[in-house]
């Protein structure tokens, strides 16, 4: 029984520590952003409201909206409301940028890229 024990202690200790740590994503996003819509360079203002999630707000073609959003290594997901539209991107953040895809949820699909602003 002791052993069957440490080996789950093991196996659970050394899961938590491979975890990678949340990239910080805190700043101003500028992104390019290219859909079958169209194109736009919307801008993104990021905070973490803990080490995993995220709140701020979105600036760009599709007016100004409130941005919610969770950050799991270097995984980002994003997203807000337009219209009845749930706007959501996900991507990969490394270091000061970040890409992916998006959906503009029934209107359109895309990709983008973004950069973070130097303070």
């Amino acid at each position: 029984m002791r052993v069957v024990f440490l080996v789950l202690f093991i196996i659970g200790a050394a899961a938590v520590l491979a975890q990678e740590p949340h990239a910080k994503v805190d700043g101003r996003w500028k992104m390019t952003v290219e859909t079958t819509a169209g194109n736009g360079n919307p801008v993104f203002e990021l905070k973490h409201l803990t080490d995993s999630t995220l709140s701020g707000t979105y600036k760009g073609q599709l007016g100004d909206a409130a941005v919610n959003g969770t950050i799991r290594g270097k995984k980002i997901h994003l997203e807000f409301e337009v219209s009845a539209n749930i706007i959501e991107y996900d991507g990969t953040v490394d270091g000061d940028s970040m890409k992916g895809l998006l959906k503009l949820g029934t209107m359109a699909e895309g990709s983008f890229t973004g950069t973070k602003e130097k303070p």
